[in-house]
């Protein structure tokens, strides 16, 4: 090999040292922990999508997938078709695992309440509900306890137990107005409420019908209600880096802030 041929391979040789050498200084990062959570649209889809910046930066890489009922996200937490979700309170949560026996999902963290409400298209004023008035309320058992419970404290009705959170209506032992109850799955209600006198309903589907808890209802629960809506997982993955991340990022000053800025009181808080 001749002196300016050495020289040439030498250099290449250099030249392909350093750009290895390069390259292992730029690699890219360990691929980012996969994190998919079921969640219904409104609040609670937005507020996993508010977050996500937030956990790609400490290496999770968070996927939300969307349904519009209250059964599936719990169906494919058990089925591990996700890794948790985030849409349901504890009341529903222990109904659910009665009426399902595989049910495994655990509680992970507190994020926000959702204060439950009453609305009509009819009427400006509770006191102008008719004798004899339509109602309607969720199906699902712990939403249609809580429906009666509100009304209760509207002193609409009386309830055996005041403070049972799975009355229903055969606890009714006082009924002044002779109200007319029509029990339909929670998605529905805003679709009918032209159709009724009254509709309780659940807050994130009143967002989504455009209707603002806060100005738009009759009446509405307080802050104080126990039905503080949760991150869930399964006791295989709760205690998972990924896991960890996100219940931090959701009880994180910024979500607190987001939640109290966009929602402006028809969501709130609850850390």
């Amino acid at each position: 090999m001749s002196q300016k041929l050495s020289r040439k391979f030498s250099l290449s040789l250099g030249l392909a040292a350093a750009a290895f050498s390069t390259f292992s200084l730029i690699a890219p990062a360990q691929a980012a922990d996969k994190l998919v959570i079921a969640a219904t649209p409104v609040p609670h889809a937005e507020i996993l999508e508010f977050v996500k910046p937030i956990l790609a930066k400490e290496g999770v890489d968070l996927q939300v997938k969307v349904f519009t009922d209250y059964v599936q996200p719990a169906v494919q937490t058990n089925e591990k078709r996700v890794d948790g979700n985030f849409f349901l309170h504890l009341p529903y949560l222990n109904e659910f695992k009665k009426n399902h026996k595989n049910d495994v999902e655990v509680v992970v963290t507190k994020v926000h309440v959702e204060p439950f409400a009453g609305y009509s298209t009819k009427y400006k004023k509770l006191a102008d509900l008719p004798d004899g008035a339509t109602v309607a309320i969720p199906n699902d058992p712990s939403n249609s306890g809580r429906a009666l419970l509100l009304l209760s404290r509207q002193g609409l009705l009386k309830l055996k137990d005041p403070g049972n959170i799975s009355a229903t209506q055969k606890d009714i032992i006082e009924n002044p107005k002779h109200l007319k109850f029509k029990e339909l799955e929670a998605a529905t209600l805003p679709r009918v409420l032209n159709q009724v006198d009254l509709a309780l309903i659940n807050t994130n589907y009143a967002i989504e019908a455009k209707l603002n808890p806060v100005k738009d209802s009759l009446f509405i629960e307080d802050a104080n209600s126990p039905y503080a809506n949760l991150l869930i997982a399964r006791p295989d993955n709760k205690d998972s880096a990924a896991v960890k991340k996100l219940a931090v990022a959701l009880n994180s000053p910024e979500v607190k802030k987001f939640i109290e800025e966009k929602y402006k009181g028809a969501v709130v808080p609850a850390f």
